[in-house]
């Protein structure tokens, strides 16, 4: 498998990331099968492997520390903080209080001395960006990680953190992690002009949009029983409006891409792949099956007439259903930030 640089950090990775969201309780509870997918993937040439202290509440981590013992240095590591952990109410967010003690239970529960990289799971709106990279900054020159970077940012979050770095003299975060497929295409609006203008190493998720591009939905057919219908109704249930059109586009794209002599999923990937700001992309199989049909995407090129289709399906920067965005900032969320509640003047 070839490489590609992770943004200006010099490090090389492989064109798919091995994500681990599904290993644990969230979906796959064989340990021993989890680790034979990501001793799959490691001999099929994926060198990074992405997980969270929130993925099945850090059994995600147990169970890639134990399937990484004795090939550690052959993987980029990358884990991530944020999520709210057991019941605690300070277990969670950006604080530098919570950074501290999360990356040292990650490690533990990953069996190793440093992460190659920390991300910061969403943005906190409670925190100062500053406090945040501060404490990412020190947990570098501790050694307790290489790189750090961010998810699921907005923009001007993204903007934010790089000035801000540069004014207090901290280390830039160097990775940006968003949602991006056909049927999400919210990204290219802002996010990935905006890595490459600061060299930022892109990680995309969801690149088949949550199962809506595996071709397991067809018109015609019943929806499959589905983990994240029950998990996330808003982005998987096939009755509300928005998710029809999901739907009609997969099974447009599932045409072009039978015509064109491919599977849905390897045009999915491939298209995520052929964008400049893309260095890697994260594939989630829950069994050893879904990881074979996608390895074979990274030798994919698809043509212009191809490309131009798929724009004609999905326009650029159009992202169907908002709920696939993965944050939804105060400003949308919270109706109170909308609504002025004074007359007269304020300051």
């Amino acid at each position: 498998m070839t490489t590609r640089y992770l943004g200006r950090t010099g490090v090389l990775v492989s064109p798919l990331t091995l994500g681990a969201m599904n290993f644990g309780a969230w979906a796959n509870r064989d340990h021993d099968d989890a680790a034979k997918i990501i001793h799959r993937a490691l001999d099929a040439g994926i060198n990074v492997v992405d997980t969270a202290d929130v993925y099945s509440q850090g059994e995600s981590e147990e169970i890639v520390g134990r399937a990484l013992r004795g090939r550690r240095d052959e993987v980029v590591l990358a884990s991530k903080f944020h999520g709210q952990i057991g019941t605690d109410p300070n277990h969670r967010g950006n604080s530098r209080r919570w950074i501290v003690r999360a990356v040292e239970d990650s490690l533990r529960r990953l069996g190793t001395d440093h992460l190659d990289l920390y991300q910061v799971h969403r943005p906190d709106p409670d925190t100062p960006i500053e406090e945040t990279l501060r404490a990412l900054d020190d947990l570098v020159r501790d050694g307790k990680i290489r790189y750090y970077g961010t998810t699921t940012f907005e923009p001007h979050q993204l903007v934010e953190a790089q000035w801000v770095a540069q004014d207090r003299n901290l280390r830039r975060p160097a990775t940006e992690q968003p949602p991006y497929s056909i049927l999400a295409r919210g990204a290219e609006r802002a996010t990935l002009p905006i890595a490459q203008q600061y060299g930022l190493g892109v990680l995309t998720w969801s690149p088949l949009a949550g199962g809506w591009l595996s071709g397991r939905y067809r018109a015609g057919e019943q929806a499959p029983e589905s983990i994240r219908l029950t998990r996330q109704p808003h982005r998987h249930d096939p009755d509300l409006t928005v998710n029809k059109r999901k739907r009609a586009a997969a099974e447009e794209l599932a045409k072009l891409a039978e015509d064109a002599g491919l599977s849905l999923v390897h045009l999915s990937l491939a298209f995520i792949l052929q964008h400049p700001a893309v260095s890697t992309v994260i594939i989630g199989p829950r069994t050893l099956d879904h990881l074979e049909t996608q390895l074979g995407a990274v030798d994919v090129r698809l043509n212009t007439d191809v490309l131009d289709r798929i724009d004609e399906i999905v326009a650029p920067g159009t992202t169907l259903n908002p709920a696939d965005e993965g944050y939804l900032p105060p400003s949308l969320s919270d109706p109170v930030t909308r609504r002025r509640t004074t007359i007269g003047a304020t300051r």
